[in-house]
């Protein structure tokens, strides 16, 4: 299990009632369609649960206490897309996009360099400084790729530090072909099909590739996801990012959990994510970095697909851990609702990781709670770039 690195602010082991809480969002169909939002309500965690909501007038009484006097309380976002197992940054790339230059994948390599020579201790501590990044954002579960080694004892080394930091590590041996290998894509693509996902599995829930043109192609990343199912790790997949390619359909062949970027996609791709259990995972900040168009969220929607966001926090094509930004972008710019959006990015990716235990403040769930500055979700779109977290638990720990 990964070990609980953000600072401890509460004292107390027992129960907390939070009470005065103006609107509960809390994404429980046993409360009601859509964001289950009860006002004028209360929540209680004990022993790192939800367990009980409702009515300020009756809520139980606990060991603690905290008057949210009027606020939003929201279940802690989940961010079911990250990269922040990296040295350096790439800030002159970022510059150049801006300037008219395209984006293209080539950075990763860069970034690749960088991450080889850096010591162990310096990615733990970039790790742990995201992480608690994210933690102060309201940002209670994460997901961690590795992708940035491109060896064996690389990525060996990167998913080992991500399981110490991370709720979910994802072994991406495939993330691009290191330059060692080039002109030789089926001979990386072997590699890390066997040696190099034989060291990392043990460390790892996921398996993920780039499936995208200068990248790996269909057939190769059926090979690396079917090896890593039969090394136990469960499918993810980069798709359709950059073309509009195959990354979708062998998701869905695979029965991927999600299908993260679908920038570019066909009407079968849209039918065949609709018709399937694997979420589009959609990472607005990207667009935003890379100036590349928009995923089209509303026809995913009207379709019937299910839709995360998450933030893609890396050195290169997204440099941000906020997903209020996240949701605000999406609001504005891809034609979701304030609460389609907060939805995907709580709900939503917990769907994208399969977890049933976050994502939402029903009884039972993990006690993640964020409690915003402002009445209600809407104003995670309505004010975007103004800090919003007023207090977050994580399993019922406070670390803001």
């Amino acid at each position: 299990m990964p070990r609980e690195i953000l600072p401890r602010v509460s004292t107390g082991t027992g129960s907390t009632v939070i009470t005065n809480i103006g609107e509960l969002v809390t994404n429980d169909p046993a409360t009601g369609s859509g964001l289950g939002i009860l006002r004028d309500a209360a929540l209680v965690m004990a022993d790192g649960k939800i367990a009980w909501t409702g009515p300020a007038a009756d809520a139980p009484a606990a060991d603690a206490s905290f008057d949210a006097a009027g606020r939003a309380v929201l279940p802690g976002f989940v961010d079911s897309h990250a990269h922040l197992v990296f040295a350096g940054e790439r800030a002159e790339e970022f510059a150049a996009r801006m300037s008219g230059q395209k984006y293209d994948g080539g950075g990763i390599r860069t970034t690749v360099e960088r991450t080889r020579v850096a010591s162990d201790d310096d990615l733990r501590a970039n790790v742990r400084r995201l992480i608690g990044e994210m933690a102060r954002q309201g940002t209670t579960t994460v997901e961690c790729k590795s992708g940035y080694g491109l060896t064996i004892e690389q990525e060996e080394r990167a998913v080992r530090i991500a399981a110490e930091f991370a709720d979910e590590v994802t072994y991406l041996g495939a993330h691009v072909v290191p330059a060692e290998y080039q002109g030789d894509t089926a001979g990386y693509a072997r590699l890390a099909a066997t040696d190099m996902l034989a060291v990392c599995a043990p460390h790892a829930r996921w398996v993920d590739v780039f499936c995208e043109q200068g990248a790996f192609d269909a057939d190769q990343a059926r090979e690396i996801l079917r090896a890593g199912i039969a090394a136990g790790l469960r499918p993810r997949v980069h798709a359709n990012q950059l073309t509009e390619g195959p990354g979708v359909q062998v998701a869905v062949e695979v029965d991927a959990a999600s299908a993260d970027h679908c920038t570019f996609l066909s009407d079968a791709d849209v039918d065949a994510l609709a018709s399937s259990r694997t979420v589009a995972t959609l990472l607005p900040g990207v667009e935003f970095s890379t100036r590349q168009p928009y995923p089209d969220a509303r026809r995913l929607l009207d379709a019937g697909a299910t839709v995360a966001l998450a933030c893609d926090c890396n050195p290169g094509s997204c440099y941000s851990s906020s997903m209020a930004f996240c949701v605000a972008v999406a609001v504005r710019d891809m034609h979701m609702t304030p609460a389609e959006a907060v939805w995907s990015a709580t709900a939503g990716g917990a769907r994208a990781l399969r977890r049933t235990d976050v994502g939402h403040l029903g009884v039972g769930a993990r006690a993640d709670v964020h409690v915003l500055d402002a009445p209600s979700h809407i104003h995670l779109a309505y004010r975007p770039g103004v800090p919003q977290t007023a207090a977050v638990w994580k399993a019922g720990t406070q670390v803001r």
